[in-house]
């Protein structure tokens, strides 16, 4: 359940921080005191869109954070699959709005939007005021039915979803084949091209990287030659300047005094190994120079061959293994054009096979739903005779649509009877605002007993209701209270007679600012708020009195019927 919540510089919210109780917890409050501001920031826990507009004037952020204590074994799963565990059994989420950005925390880890709206929605659900307006959309009606039939619709519509892609994906095959015979023989005469040019190269692997390294020594020989000239003169002994005529002289005037001191043999040997190794060196450049030419035919062909290779690279690939691969695939569209009537038929009974399994796939999960659907409108028909439809008919009409989905081929609509006598219609040609608030309480009630949520918020249920009707509904939320956390904001005093906790939602002024302020009521107090719901701004005795009567009434209709 949510056992915290805490706000800060959102809108008219300075700081605030709820310990919300297990139960139904009622929000009472003027109109325009800030109900929908402290609604709105659990909705940003949701992900909804957050602008700068959000954040209090002069203030550098906006803060929410929503504390859950997780006791639903069902919501610890869910959480897991998420990687989400919790700690001392309990998840924190925060959401910190500053200028352009948020920044989103699970347990103090910093998650995406996306991850932290999915934590939130394992744990609890946020009815609008305008929601039950969605009960008039199909697609609406039909995810309420496989909400509540998910342990064997879901499995069943994972199983569509499979043979609808796979259908898909022949379908488009085959659209993609649905060329004439000119286009296929232009496709033809265009890979056949591609393929003989490739072949017609007979490039070898690591060719390019060879010519490459071939044609860079070429292009420059005349560098090559000239620089080795000079070293070979700078190392020889040809010249007297020469490195191998210096050192010659050197070890000459060392013969002269070795022998008056046997301690310069060592430096004497070194510098014969040096004139060693200098005359191999010289007398293998002079080798290498000898040996070198330069072949204006071969320097040519080398240039024509890069040439070409380069050339097919800028057409095919980077590399000559990229050519090669592009062959490859060129040589299976060919291959392909060759046998166009033959694939084209294995792929016209390929999806003849396949429409027959998203057939039958799509009339599996029909019945299935259509069995779930029985039992919904039992449960939808009882839900609306406690929250006072008098003599109620409901029923879930199915139709076939024209053509597959990945959801299956069912077309539903809730159809309804208000009243004796009356055959069973739309919808939205039978019911009011009003009902219609009712027809979304019922379902939400009975989706919540088969849900992992322990949280469910509602936000003026009471919409277009009053007096006795008023009442039942009032029992109802008291009922859900039973089972799950509930968390209401209501203007209608039947309502928050029932509250196991009853907030104040207030808005005053500091100064020159506006400060939204909630805070939990005492029985006294929250029967002076009752009676402030009865009486309007002047609250005498007598609804003084009828506020404390009505919430007597209400916790003795909580401890007898409601058990």
């Amino acid at each position: 359940m949510l056992a915290h919540l805490h706000v800060k510089n959102l809108a008219l919210i300075e700081e605030i921080e709820v310990e919300f109780g297990p139960g139904l917890n009622i929000l009472t409050g003027e109109t325009g005191a800030g109900k929908s501001i402290l609604l709105g920031s659990m909705q940003l826990i949701l992900g909804a869109k957050t602008s700068k507009n959000m954040i209090r004037e002069n203030a550098p952020y906006a803060l929410v954070e929503l504390l859950f204590q997780i006791e639903n074994e069902k919501a610890k799963e869910a959480l897991k699959a998420l990687d989400i565990y919790p700690e001392d059994g309990q998840v924190l989420l925060s959401r910190k709005i500053m200028d352009g950005r948020s920044i989103n925390k699970i347990n103090g880890e910093t998650s995406t939007v996306s991850q932290m709206k999915a934590a939130a929605a394992c744990l609890l659900d946020i009815h609008g005021q305008h929601e039950h307006q969605s009960l008039l959309y199909q697609d609406k009606q039909l995810a309420i039915l496989d909400a509540y039939g998910k342990e064997k619709i879901l499995p069943a519509k994972e199983t569509v979803h499979q043979a609808y892609k796979e259908y898909s994906k022949c379908k488009s095959e085959l659209n993609s084949m649905n060329m004439d015979e000119e286009q296929r023989n232009r496709e033809t005469a265009f890979l056949e091209f591609e393929i003989k040019e490739i072949e017609k190269a007979n490039l070898q692997s690591g060719e390019d990287e060879e010519l490459e390294r071939q044609y860079r020594k070429m292009n420059n020989a005349k560098l090559i030659v000239n620089s080795l000239q000079l070293i070979h003169n700078l190392t020889g002994y040809d010249a007297k300047e020469g490195a191998g005529e210096t050192v010659g002289e050197a070890l000459r005037e060392f013969s002269h005094v070795t022998q008056y001191d046997q301690e310069l043999a060592p430096l004497e040997e070194t510098l014969t190994s040096v004139d060693g190794l200098l005359n191999d060196f010289n007398r293998e450049l002079s080798a290498y120079l000898d040996d070198l030419t330069f072949d204006e035919g071969e320097f040519y062909e080398t240039e024509r061959r890069l040439d070409l290779i380069n050339g097919l690279k800028a057409k095919y690939g980077r590399t000559i293994g990229e050519i090669f691969e592009y062959r490859k695939l060129q040589e299976e569209k060919l291959e392909k054009l060759r046998r166009y009537e033959e694939n084209l038929q294995e792929l016209k009974d390929r999806l003849e096979k396949l429409e027959k399994v998203l057939a039958q796939k799509s009339d599996e999960l029909s019945e299935i739903r259509k069995e779930y659907s029985t039992q919904l409108e039992e449960k939808i028909i009882q839900g609306l005779k406690d929250l006072n439809f008098l003599d109620v008919n409901f029923a879930i009409d199915f139709q076939k649509k024209n053509g597959y989905s990945d959801n299956g081929t069912d077309e539903i609509q809730y159809l309804i009877s208000t009243n004796p006598g009356e055959s069973l219609k739309p919808l939205g040609q039978i019911v009011s605002g009003g009902e219609l608030s009712r027809i979304m309480l019922a379902l939400k009630a009975i989706l919540a007993d088969r849900d992992q949520i322990e949280t469910l918020i509602f936000d003026e249920i009471d919409t277009g209701i009053s007096g006795r009707t008023a009442q039942k509904v009032s029992e109802k939320m008291a009922v859900i209270g039973q089972h799950h956390q509930v968390l209401c904001i209501t203007h209608l005093p039947q309502i928050a007679a029932m509250a196991d906790s009853h907030f104040e939602i207030e808005k005053h002024l500091r100064g020159t600012d506006t400060i939204t302020q909630i805070h939990v009521l005492s029985e006294n107090d929250s029967i002076r708020e009752l009676a402030r719901l009865l009486g309007g701004a002047e609250i005498t005795p007598a609804v003084l009195e009828n506020a404390k009567e009505m919430k007597e009434l209400a916790q003795e209709q909580k401890n007898t019927r409601l058990k």
